[in-house]
């Protein structure tokens, strides 16, 4: 039986729509799916247009801001039993309608409100092969590819576009297929409103002539099909030549191409301290910055290393002057517990949304923005997450995405009310356990910002050492005395020196350094003293064990509350929180033991900590 997520509880009066187009059609198709409240209210679904054929036109036309609505921009307008949702033309209108299906049952009978996305570009990439594996993908196979080609029946993508459109996402990455799945793929989102871009490797000379020639013809087929296209997103990119060769073979057609910034890295050497893999997005694209074609926007992850649990905004979003740019998150929990351990990013992305990119009340992240990117945690599994409760990061994703000063804990409670269908005090008893979980699973992990000691390879679970010695640049330099990457100017790669003052200054000062980040930006002494008052060992021996602590309490708390759901849920978030009780305690012990050992300082509460 199909998931229908955050659709699941969804009801609505009578809607008429007043409307043409295709985005129209999807409206009315959605208004005969959707289950009826018993109510006098009636909805009219109309364009500004036709407003005036609605009881309350005078109220929506007054409501309509001075600069007008936008493609995407709604207004909504209840007085008593009248109900209108208003916009330009069809996309506005489909997340109207969306708005009014998650927010009819908190509506007043005086009631107005005006909606238009911060950020433009609201994309999920999906690295799904077209074998049907997915890269970095925890929630079973692909729902778009199966044996080198788009599964015949795209019921289940029509539904994933549906929950998509009614977050507000507006785009989505794919694997270059054969030209006939594209344009089917292309279709099923077509119909929400969602354009569809083609996720390609570039690994040719750019400056040979029939390079160009080739990419100018092969885009040119495509658009043949598929007339609005996205453009192209460049999964592994690295130099601006090949940017620009791609940007001119979509430009004719509007198309967009999506460069992303992670292919800048390089190999590190961990002899060599002052080689820095956190400088490198930084070093490859400032030099660069206003030399890209206008259609080619630079996707920068939200830190400098690779979408650690906790690690600095990238410098590279407050630098970039002349090029548009967007944010790239992780919905897929590669670094976050793959979807077997519970951990709700919200309040993670928005801390990063909401970050002073100058430090001293200067632009936000989300205020420099034109795109905002995630890579999807979507496969075929029965419940599209793996994780049931995973479900709640993407929601949250496409929430934040249209509103980045959105509420994560607000958000948790509408993504509850919408998902299951239990009384308040059991989806508030949920909320509370998603709620603090990204905090949870950071206290058991990687201490203080240092990142990774990740299993290599899979990335799940503890090895403290199993970067240390690699190429990635991720090296935590733990010794007898210390621990901590030294990126200062004073002795260390000189990181710091590319955030803009007075963050640089606050970095590179190990007392001024927040507590969170001591450790990804100076080695220190394992009795250093943090502004929490304890020491970074005490730290690290205390966080894990209240971090597997925590866990135990959210599986408790799960337990008092479970036989509410359904069994299918049930089940599958019981049997996630056993994987997660016992990678908690590997992650707390083994953790723990590797810092005594080296230290040979015990635990001062004298806890258990295994020789």
């Amino acid at each position: 039986m199909m998931d229908h997520a955050w659709l699941a509880t969804q009801r609505l009066p009578e809607v008429t729509v007043h409307a043409s187009g295709v985005l129209a059609q999807t409206i009315r198709a959605e208004v005969r799916q959707t289950r009826r409240f018993r109510t006098d209210v009636q909805v009219a679904v109309c364009t500004l247009a036709r407003v005036r054929e609605t009881a309350l036109w005078r109220e929506v036309e007054a409501a309509v801001p001075e600069h007008g609505l936008g493609v995407e921009g709604f207004v909504v307008v209840r007085r008593g039993n009248d109900l209108v949702v208003a916009a330009e033309g069809g996309h506005g209108l489909l997340y109207g309608y969306f708005y009014v299906l998650r927010y009819f049952e908190w509506m007043t009978d005086d009631f107005t409100v005006v909606e238009q996305p911060a950020v433009p570009i609201r994309m999920l990439d999906h690295w799904d092969e077209l074998s049907g594996t997915v890269r970095r993908g925890y929630s079973g196979g692909s729902i778009f590819f199966r044996d080198g080609a788009a599964v015949p029946d795209l019921g289940r993508v029509r539904a994933y576009a549906r929950l998509l459109a009614s977050i507000g996402i507006n785009a989505v990455a794919l694997a270059a297929a054969e030209l006939p799945d594209v344009a089917r793929l292309a279709g099923v989102f077509r119909e929400y409103g969602i354009a569809v871009s083609l996720a390609v490797d570039f690994v040719d000379d750019p400056r040979d002539e029939r390079v160009a020639a080739w990419w100018a013809a092969s885009v040119a087929r495509v658009y043949d099909v598929v007339p609005d296209l996205g453009g192209l997103v460049v999964r592994d990119a690295r130099d601006l030549e090949g940017a620009n060769l791609l940007a001119r073979a979509v430009a004719p057609y509007g198309g967009t191409v999506f460069w992303r910034c992670s292919g800048a890295v390089p190999e590190t050497d961990w002899r060599d301290r002052r080689t820095d893999r956190a400088r490198a997005g930084y070093d490859a694209f400032v030099p660069l910055d206003g030399r890209f074609e206008e259609n080619v926007v630079l996707q920068v992850q939200h830190g400098p290393l690779d979408f650690q649990v906790r690690e600095p905004v990238a410098p590279l979003l407050g630098e970039i002057q002349e090029t548009a740019f967007g944010l790239e998150l992780q919905v897929t929990q590669e670094f976050s517990g793959q979807q077997q351990d519970l951990c709700y990013l919200g309040p993670w992305w928005r801390e990063i949304l909401q970050f002073d990119t100058t430090g001293g009340g200067g632009p936000t992240v989300a205020d420099r923005i034109g795109a905002i990117v995630a890579v999807s945690n979507v496969g075929d599994d029965a419940n599209w997450t793996g994780h049931k409760l995973a479900q709640s990061n993407l929601y949250a994703f496409g929430r934040l995405a249209w509103d980045p000063a959105a509420d994560p804990v607000s958000l948790l409670h509408e993504w509850a009310a919408a998902t299951f269908a239990t009384d308040d005090r059991t989806r508030t008893e949920l909320v509370a356990i998603l709620a603090g979980s990204w905090r949870t699973y950071e206290r058991y992990t990687a201490p203080l910002g240092v990142g990774f000691m990740v299993t290599p390879g899979s990335h799940y679970g503890p090895s403290v050492n199993g970067y240390e010695y690699s190429g990635r640049g991720a090296s935590h330099y733990a010794d007898r005395y210390g621990v901590g990457a030294d990126r200062t100017v004073k002795s260390g790669s000189g990181f710091t020196a590319q955030y803009p003052e007075p963050l640089a200054s606050r970095y590179e000062d190990v007392y001024t350094c927040p507590d969170e980040l001591l450790l990804f930006f100076h080695h220190v002494p394992y009795d250093h003293v943090l502004q929490s008052g304890s020491t970074v060992l005490q730290h690290i021996y205390d966080t894990h064990f209240q971090g597997y602590a925590e866990v135990e309490a959210m599986a408790a708390r799960w337990q008092a509350i479970a036989d509410r759901f359904e069994p299918a849920v049930r089940e599958n978030v019981n049997a996630r929180f056993a994987f997660q009780l016992a990678n908690a305690r590997e992650w707390r012990d083994q953790v723990n033991t590797f810092f005594y050992r080296l230290s040979g300082v015990p635990d001062a509460l004298g806890r258990t900590i295994h020789r």
